[in-house]
């Protein structure tokens, strides 16, 4: 049954492949970069949200994560009282701030949709 099968013999090496730390590095490489591209810069947006959010004070101007344009009204531990128009207030957590927006934000945007 061997008559068909030839015998396949490996070639010597010249050296040996020892990959070392050669192996590593195009994994290395790839770390450094995701960490640069996709980690640091997510870590920093947090960070800033959440000074953002520590920052906020009774009578500052909020867009919520909704869109909402809002006053503050109070502020609590975990949660914020916002006035969304005269006599309407809601609560809202923290973290729904989106951005904190310039003093006479609100007015102005009445006034446009007037």
């Amino acid at each position: 049954m061997d008559f068909f099968i030839s015998n396949a013999w490996a070639e010597a090496a010249g050296q040996s492949a020892d990959p070392g730390i050669m192996g590593f590095i195009p994994l290395i490489v790839l770390f450094v970069v995701f960490y640069f591209l996709l980690i640091r810069p997510q870590s920093k947006r947090v960070k800033e949200h959440k000074a953002m959010v520590a920052s906020v004070k009774k009578g500052d101007e909020i867009i919520t994560n909704g869109g909402v344009l809002a006053k503050v009204v109070s502020v609590e531990d975990e949660f914020v009282a916002v006035e969304l128009a005269e006599n309407i207030t809601v609560c809202l957590q923290k973290q729904a701030v989106a951005n904190l927006v310039p003093k006479g934000t609100l007015q102005s945007a009445k006034k446009s949709l007037k």
